[in-house]
């Protein structure tokens, strides 16, 4: 009987030792597997395809950011920089001054400049723009379509799941890689690329 129970009590150890075994086993791999997650969701970041956006506005409230990630970008190299410019301008408009009252932009986001009659540029101030896409929509209608949004990978947070992108109507969020550039309608410049 003795060599019975002996063997009971090895048994039970070997059991306790393989159980113990397999956690820890299952513990490491499910941590080397976490990790690796982490690693392939670092290499991928969130992108809005232009061509696919209806500037529905979405983009301004829908970011956990209390100002969103997404950005007017100005294609400069496809910009026909007008006079009467339908994405600074409000439509509307009678006198083609820079008042807050005939500006498109409701946080005056869009800097027009002279450069020459009858030419004038426009630049994006960041910090003011928050995405609403009432350029973009006013570009689209009455010019070039040279401004556009993008999520501007600097200030995104990158989460797992983007909550602008759950309630996009048009569909037009997509997680890519951090390698692929930013994809924009129409002629891009090189200087874009790599945003």
């Amino acid at each position: 009987m003795e060599n019975t129970n002996k063997g009971k009590l090895i048994n039970r150890r070997e059991f306790i030792n393989s159980t113990l075994r397999l956690s820890l086993g299952i513990a490491v791999g499910g941590l080397a597997g976490s990790l690796l997650l982490n690693a392939v969701k670092d290499d991928m970041v969130w992108q809005l395809d232009s061509e696919k956006c209806i500037q529905c506005g979405q983009c301004t409230t829908g970011c956990v950011l209390s100002i969103s990630a997404v950005k007017c970008v100005h294609v400069h190299d496809m910009c026909g920089y007008c006079d009467l410019c339908g994405g600074f301008f409000r439509p509307e408009v009678k006198n083609l001054t820079t008042g807050a009252e005939n500006q498109l932009c409701p946080t005056g986001a869009i800097k027009r400049t002279f450069i020459e009659d009858p030419f004038f540029e426009y630049d994006i101030d960041e910090d003011l723009c928050i995405g609403c896409g009432k350029c973009v929509a006013g570009c689209r209608a009455f010019g070039n379509g040279s401004l556009q949004l993008q999520v501007k990978h600097d200030l995104c947070l990158n989460c797992n799941k983007c909550s602008i992108a759950r309630t996009c109507p048009a569909e037009a969020f997509s997680q890519v890689s951090v390698n692929e550039p930013s994809l924009f309608n129409g002629f891009m410049s090189d200087s874009l690329e790599t945003q």
